[in-house]
């Protein structure tokens, strides 16, 4: 046997494993597909002629929240929220029920430090505890554009969180104000629709708080239109745009 053949042999017979013969070719390079595929090495490349599953899940995938602002977040916004729509357990009537005793003594406490005048009225309507002071004008209570009403609505459900230890999205009201601007904010969304509709222009409507801004979605939407919000806080506003 010559030298040559001789180290044949022994690479073949005595190191078995150590450099694959013809028909280990394919496990090895599935192998090795494996290795790269896992360590997301420089050689994670799909072959010729094979589709890629790596990439097919990139190209479907869309995040859940990818839909343009509007209606959706304010909704969330408008809910006492701060967009990131966060998991709260399911709340009874019995956890509401005493959301608003808490939120009816902590506002009872500002009005006597205020010296102010007024009667407590607690209510629950659907999954949210409302506390409403009522019996005397506390324009005061409610500032220009209902900014002091929603300033004490964040205070009156930090009180009650730190009593609870769970998110509330108690509503306060004061002198019956959000009814009253629940009314007007729907007329102003339906006269807005209307123009556009009548003009085919999109029409951009003051900023609003997004409690306000999802009345007037609700009104375009029950006007057979479609509305967005643009800007930043305390500038957004909703842009009621025209149909197609």
């Amino acid at each position: 046997m010559s030298q040559s053949e001789n180290m044949a042999a022994v690479t073949e017979d005595d190191n078995p494993g150590q450099l694959p013969v013809a028909g280990d070719e394919a496990p090895a390079a599935a192998a090795a597909g494996e290795v790269a595929g896992e360590t997301g090495g420089q050689d994670d490349v799909a072959q010729p002629g094979e589709p890629d599953a790596r990439a097919e899940p990139d190209a479907r995938a869309e995040p859940a929240d990818a839909a343009a602002p509007g209606a959706d977040e304010d909704a969330a916004l408008s809910a006492g929220e701060d967009g990131e729509a966060p998991e709260e357990p399911a709340r009874n009537v019995a956890d509401l029920e005493q959301e608003s005793e808490i939120a009816a003594d902590y506002v009872e406490g500002l009005l006597d430090v205020a010296d102010l005048d007024g009667d407590i009225d607690m209510d629950v309507e659907g999954d949210r505890a409302l506390v409403s002071v009522v019996g005397a004008t506390l324009q005061e209570l409610v500032g220009p554009r209902g900014e002091v009403l929603e300033a004490l609505q964040e205070l009156t459900r930090l009180a009650v969180h730190r009593q609870t230890g769970v998110r509330t999205r108690i509503m306060l009201d004061v002198g019956g104000y959000r009814a009253r601007r629940r009314m007007e904010l729907t007329a102003l969304g339906r006269d807005a629709a209307e123009d556009v509709i009548r003009t085919g222009v999109a029409r951009r409507l003051d900023p609003m708080t997004p409690f306000e801004r999802k009345i007037i979605h609700d009104a375009v939407a029950a006007a057979g239109l479609q509305s967005e919000s643009e800007g930043e806080e305390p500038n957004r506003r909703v842009v009621v745009l025209p149909a197609g």
